[in-house]
């Protein structure tokens, strides 16, 4: 990643990109080009070096909207033990490492896991993308101390991920969350229930 093609990577304008079961969800970007090689270098070509830029780019946008004083407990969407067997990592837990050494905020990995093996969500109608995730995630409440939690993926597209991810969180009665996605796909704007 030089700093001319960082620098190609732009911002979405400040600001709530959708709600999600009355949860605000923001996105920094689009899923195009300079952003989309660099999420998918992270994500499928184990450049685990890229995770600071993707970090960096989140952070960067999102401090200007919640300020430098702000404090939360940074959860990334977990991962299929299946999954991490295969792909020997979880590229959003080394996005939320480097996100809490530029933010000071802390991370979690216990409080929210997947215990659901789910198909690759992108040849899923948005249908079939809620049926795959459905009981898809447990949370383990003796790990929650009544943290500001933001919940952090790659790709916003229907929502469904962090729509069962906070369904979860709610059933356990746990609702001070924000969530953060890197990118968003073209035309993805619209408010999901």
């Amino acid at each position: 990643m030089c700093e001319k093609c960082y620098d190609k990577m732009e911002e979405l304008s400040l600001g709530v990109i959708r709600e999600l079961l009355g949860i605000k969800v923001y996105a920094c970007s689009f899923y195009a080009k300079e952003m989309q090689k660099l999420i998918r270098g992270v994500k499928y070509h184990n450049q685990k070096e890229l995770a600071y830029y993707q970090a960096k780019f989140m952070y960067d946008y999102f401090v200007k909207i919640v300020g430098e004083n702000a404090n939360f407990t940074i959860i990334p969407v977990p991962m299929h033990k299946s999954k991490y067997k295969q792909r020997k990592y979880n590229h959003m837990e080394l996005v939320a490492d480097e996100l809490s050494i530029l933010s000071g905020w802390k991370v979690k990995t216990n409080l929210i896991e997947r215990i659901k093996e789910t198909k690759p969500q992108y040849k899923l109608s948005t249908k079939e993308r809620m049926e795959n995730l459905a009981g898809a995630f447990k949370v383990n409440p003796e790990n929650y101390q009544g943290d500001n939690l933001l919940i952090i993926d790659d790709i916003l597209t229907t929502g469904s991920t962090l729509t069962e991810m906070i369904k979860e969180l709610f059933s356990n009665k746990i609702e001070n969350i924000t969530c953060l996605t890197t990118s968003t796909v073209h035309g993805s704007s619209i408010n999901v229930q």
